[in-house]
């Protein structure tokens, strides 16, 4: 029997789970407040970025935000005064196409302004398709937001109480079918802050920042919270002609989302989907969620029908709870049938109901090569049909010179500069190449590999290095409390050395409960839960189609695998790989497997077994797990 959470945690939580919704001014939280004295985002931003201070106020710093700018500082560092720097994140909707000239300002400013305590530069890429700038100091902060604003490439809304990066499948800008990137860089260009602030903040000529003729009206304290959204794709397969679901951008994860419904061979409409998220707060009732489908919509109504989503739940949502001022809580609490009544109010027109159990796809990579189907988007007057796209595996989506993996930050740029290709990010922060010449394969791949590309520390990549990866975590993200990034390469290390490299399955890590790479999607999860620690999140798989969640015994009383040291993580994955290969059916993954056999017998098996029976001896409390 396929096992299903009871509700016996969700009722316990009940009496206080009590968001509040519709908030009246007087209840608003200080982040609320301070938005709406920051004169349209502006505040005392153009002043603070210009002072002799390393840090900034409390004030401008979350207002900072919306400007794609983190203040963050060295977390390797302890004590006062604090090593301060800056986090900048510069959005990329579908993950591109970023044009040579454009990578070229990218790699000059990080070579400048990104030298970390050894001395090396780096890029970060994003699950988000963002690009990230790491351990810059103030007085770069201005350069890199104005000199890559002139190049078309923006930070505002790089994080903040607004839209965030709008991800859409980045191979799908060849597409015959369906261009999901091209609705990607529609709908953030329509929920783009305004943009007077930010160039009055960053001394920007105007003219590099053209104004959208439609915009959507954010009131004078924004949105509740962050709002994320993402568009799935169809391909066509070259050699079959088949339309294939691809679910690159783990739909269901984002507050809202949208999925392409293919009719007699063509996308004849959109079914919107509502309320995910991955992100949790400790000592808070709150949980990770997919989101739910809302209505299937024609294209002429998709638009109105996303402002509508947006400007309801700007209405509508939290503004005194910040752990409760997301979308999904609304949902999880009056229902996805009361929010869609109230969209179809905003909009003017009854949404219809959406098919449940409509097909989005397997979790696409796009590693390798990939035929560019015929009939797609001309670039620079070279017509698709008959080029190629290469996928880069990127671990972890840092692009440094001084990694194990090679080369990767001179491998981006000299490709760029020698070929006829553009860039572009996928939604696993890898590297996807686009418009490759099919005379150029064997050049051009031979060309990634002199980087070293292709191997860590001279072996190849594994299956289960492909398929696993992590946030920044420490030291460089002031929220975080222990290791993702650099945790990864090695437990993937370990367990390559335990012989499970090629396991077709994904390991997901973040440093804190916000699970930015969003681990609970993939087959094994693991979030940090303290310094060297982290709890195991189970249950979903490589498909991305099925939440993880933590080890919970049936009755709900008891957490598993709530802290686990380190050094044992790779213990645990091996006793599960075991008890999974052991005990598996035909063609049966290993998250299909967990959710078959559930919760009880693998806490019996951990429990059982010499190797993990420590770990397994006291349970976590589960009083502040919403599921």
């Amino acid at each position: 029997m396929t096992f299903t959470f009871t509700t016996v945690i969700l009722n316990k939580m009940k009496k206080s789970f009590s968001p509040n919704f519709n908030t009246p001014q007087q209840d608003f939280s200080k982040e609320e407040l301070n938005k709406l004295a920051s004169n349209g985002i502006r505040g005392n931003l153009a002043r603070e970025f210009r002072s002799d201070t390393p840090d900034l106020a409390w004030e401008a710093e979350a207002l900072a935000k919306s400007h794609g700018v983190y203040l963050e500082f060295n977390r390797a560092v302890t004590g006062d005064p604090k090593e301060w720097m800056y986090l900048i994140r510069i959005g990329v909707p579908g993950g591109g196409p970023i044009a040579r000239e454009q990578w070229r300002v990218i790699d000059e400013l990080s070579e400048k302004y990104t030298t970390d305590p050894q001395g090396n530069t780096s890029i970060r890429l994003t699950n988000r398709q963002n690009i990230q700038f790491h351990w810059v100091k103030k007085p770069g902060v201005i350069p890199i937001v104005k000199g890559l604003a002139e190049k078309g490439l923006y930070s505002l809304n790089g994080c903040g109480d607004n839209t965030r990066n709008v991800m859409g499948c980045p191979l799908s800008h060849y597409s015959d079918i369906f261009n999901a990137r091209a609705w990607a860089h529609r709908t953030a260009e329509y929920f783009r802050l305004p943009v007077d602030p930010f160039i009055e903040i960053f001394a920007i000529d105007p003219k590099y920042l053209r104004k959208p003729s439609e915009s959507f009206a954010y009131g004078p304290n924004l949105l509740n919270r962050k709002f994320k959204i993402a568009f799935s794709a169809v391909h066509r397969d070259t050699k079959t002609g088949k339309l294939v679901p691809d679910n690159c951008v783990e739909l269901l994860t984002h507050d809202m989302s949208v999925a392409p419904v293919v009719v007699n061979g063509k996308v004849g409409a959109f079914q919107v989907y509502v309320g995910g998220g991955q992100g949790e707060r400790n000592g808070k009732p709150s949980t990770a969620t997919l989101g739910k489908p809302l209505t299937i919509v024609p294209e002429n109504q998709l638009m109105k029908v996303l402002d509508g989503v947006v400007a309801v739940h700007q209405k509508y949502g939290d503004r005194q709870n910040r752990f409760w001022a997301r979308l999904k809580y609304v949902i999880l609490k009056e229902g996805v049938d009361a929010f869609r009544d109230k969209v179809s109010a905003h909009v003017g027109f009854k949404l219809s109901l959406p098919e449940p159990t409509r097909d989005y796809g397997d979790r696409h990579l796009h590693f390798g090569w990939q035929e560019q189907p015929a009939g797609g988007e001309a670039r620079h007057g070279r017509p698709s049909n008959g080029l190629l796209a290469y996928g880069v595996f990127i671990e972890n989506g840092r692009l440094a010179d001084n990694s194990p993996n090679g080369r990767l930050k001179s491998m981006v740029r000299d490709c760029l500069n020698k070929y006829p290709v553009e860039f572009m990010i996928t939604p696993n922060q890898d590297v996807l190449f686009t418009n490759i010449p099919k005379d150029s394969m064997k050049d051009f791949e031979a060309a990634v590999k002199s980087y070293g590309y292709g191997a860590r520390n001279g072996k190849a990549y594994s299956s289960l290095r492909l398929h696993s990866g992590a946030c920044v975590g420490r030291d460089t993200c002031r929220l975080t409390y222990t290791d993702s990034e650099k945790f990864e390469p090695s437990l993937i290390d370990d367990l390559e050395k335990m012989g499970w490299g090629d396991m077709k399955e994904s390991i997901g890590i973040t440093g804190c409960e916000r699970q930015c790479f969003r681990p609970a999607t993939k087959t094994i999860g693991l979030v940090g839960s303290g310094v060297d620690r982290y709890q195991f999140k189970l249950f979903g798989d490589e498909s991305g189609r099925h939440q993880g969640k933590p080890l919970i015994s049936s009755d709900g009383k008891k957490m598993y695998l709530r802290s686990v040291p380190r050094m044992q993580v790779s213990v645990v994955i091996d006793t599960l790989f075991k008890f999974y290969k052991q005990n598996r059916q035909a063609d049966e993954g290993l998250g299909t497997f967990h959710r078959r056999v559930g919760p009880d017998a693998l806490i019996r098996h951990l429990q059982e077994n010499a190797a993990t029976r420590a770990l397994m001896e006291k349970p976590a409390p589960t009083d502040c797990v919403l599921e």
